[in-house]
């Protein structure tokens, strides 16, 4: 008889005459399994040993506006592979979103920011994205895959989706320019906790690490290029990276 279908032990008696035999078989995290011998009957053989189910985490598509266990245990699962989420609240809302476009783009797969077979089996593949540094304490922004990554001595601690430079012209100030956030090691020397106003808008409590371009929270964060060249995160992300003192004055930046 199956006692749990989560992280629990399947024990069942078959046995003879006076003998008593029990076994335990494990499953593995998101298994369902459901074995037990047929009531008084006498096995003339051991029982047989249950497959390994494969790990699964859903049993069903996920998207923003859902609720419920199912997406409570998304976000846990997110959040244990470095996704960041501020918590597992079981809503399905703006930062889940985030944190599902970030393991889309690691995994290289459609960034349409629903939890469908193929997101699942990146969730299931324990898909994480690498480091390019090796040592130091470094915030790695990746152009290619447009995530935003903390990273120290190599690991990569938290994942975070960002838009950077969209490569569109813009005017400003009178002035044509394109729209950029080019490769480099960069160290932060400029911070505002505040919006900061400019000319090409407000900026949410910016970290200024090469001119005008700054690590930034905005409203808008695509999981596309879209910016005039800052690499922007949400608003909460901002917060968080600015008390996790992992953007202070100094601290490297690199664009690659």
């Amino acid at each position: 008889m199956a006692i749990s279908s989560f992280g629990r032990f399947e024990t069942y008696a078959a046995r003879l005459a006076a003998v008593s035999l029990s076994a335990a078989v494990a499953l593995p995290l998101g298994g369902v399994a459901a074995h037990a011998g047929a009531v008084g009957a006498v096995p003339t053989a051991s029982a047989p040993e249950l497959p390994a189910p494969a790990f699964r985490l859903f049993s069903s598509e996920l998207r923003i506006g859902d609720s419920g266990p199912e997406v409570k245990r998304l976000q846990q699962r997110l959040m244990d592979l470095g996704y960041w989420l501020d918590t597992a609240d079981g809503e399905f809302g703006g930062l889940t979103l985030h944190a599902v476009w970030a393991l889309q783009k690691a995994a290289g797969i459609d960034r349409d920011g629903i939890v469908g077979p193929i997101t699942r089996k990146a969730l299931d593949n324990g898909v994480r994205p690498s480091a390019q540094t090796s040592s130091g304490q470094v915030v790695e922004i990746d152009l290619e895959r447009q995530l935003l990554l903390v990273v120290s001595n190599g690991t990569v601690e938290k994942v975070f989706n960002t838009s950077t430079g969209s490569g569109k012209k813009y005017e400003s100030r009178g002035e044509q320019h394109v729209a950029v956030t080019p490769k480099g090691r960069y160290s932060v020397f400029r911070d505002v906790d505040a919006w900061d106003p400019g000319p090409l808008g407000s900026l949410y409590r910016p970290k200024y690490f090469n001119g005008g371009i700054a690590i930034h929270g905005y409203t808008s964060v695509p999981p596309y290029p879209a910016s005039h060249g800052c690499a922007r995160v949400s608003i909460k992300a901002m917060d968080w990276l600015w008390e996790s003192g992992r953007l202070d004055i100094y601290s490297t930046v690199l664009v690659r």
